[in-house]
């Protein structure tokens, strides 16, 4: 709904319009004086009755504005659809943006951290019960490296979801920047790509499963690399993957907000 827009300043306006009035005419002459009040009074009401009624014009032209916007977005125009998201992702932690529409669907880039975002230590008790910080195994920090993509994805999705309520269905690719080459430049690495359709987010029970789980879970499509015992992800090679190697690379690293 457009907002109600501030009211004229009544006092304002009558004071002005009295003011005029009474100029010229002195203290004394009481009825003139009543009589240009009364007058005064008349110009002062219609004057605000004209400012209230262009405000209220002001504000359908405002809600007439919103209302085709909200029918634009409900219909998936592209145009509207990225701007909307791109509003909302403007603020996210994880940068993220929208880089196409087609029909009810959405591509999306999220850029997340390097492997360094996790912690070398954690917390733990020794058998005394005191706290320690130990390092951390090389399979757990790979774990919550998998969580915390598959998390940053997931808000993504669900973000698009909610302020696009057309939108059907969502292509995502968690992107990061690789190490310098030797020019000094960096380029961004594929460390997930998924579909996942609004439908089958439905019932999904937030508070209990992890970002990977349902990642796997809800995903109609998924492509991820983990190696090793310790099930490191590594960015996917997109040699076979033309179309996802194509979305990748038109994703420009400072529609990221990155430095890159």
């Amino acid at each position: 709904m457009a907002p109600q827009p501030n009211g004229p300043d009544e006092a304002q306006i009558r004071k002005r319009h009295e003011s005029k009035a009474l100029e010229g005419i002195g203290i004394f002459r009481r009825r003139e004086r009543a009589r240009a009040r009364e007058t005064a009074r008349v110009w002062a009401e219609q004057e605000i009755a004209h400012v209230r009624q262009q405000l209220a014009d002001q504000r359908m032209q405002w809600q007439s504005a919103l209302d085709e916007r909200w029918r634009q977005l409900c219909s998936n125009q592209p145009d509207v659809v990225l701007e909307t998201l791109a509003e909302a992702f403007d603020d996210n932690e994880a940068p993220a943006a929208a880089v196409g529409v087609t029909g009810g669907e959405v591509a999306l880039a999220v850029l997340v951290p390097g492997t360094d975002a996790v912690p070398s230590r954690y917390p733990s008790l020794t058998e005394a019960g005191n706290v320690s910080l130990r390092q951390t195994p090389k399979k757990l920090a790979a774990a919550f490296y998998a969580q915390m993509v598959c998390g940053y994805a997931l808000v993504t999705i669900r973000e698009a979801f909610a302020v696009a309520p057309a939108l059907s269905s969502a292509r995502i690719v968690a992107v990061r920047l690789s190490e310098p080459d030797a020019y000094g430049q960096s380029r961004l690495e594929c460390m997930l790509a998924s579909r996942i359709t609004r439908a089958a987010l439905d019932g999904v029970k937030w508070a209990d499963a992890d970002a990977a789980t349902v990642i796997n879970d809800v995903s109609s499509e998924l492509l991820v690399s983990q190696k090793g015992a310790a099930k490191n992800m590594f960015p996917l090679d997109l040699t076979r993957e033309p179309e996802l190697a194509a979305l990748v690379a038109s994703i420009d690293p400072s529609d990221l907000h990155t430095d890159g």
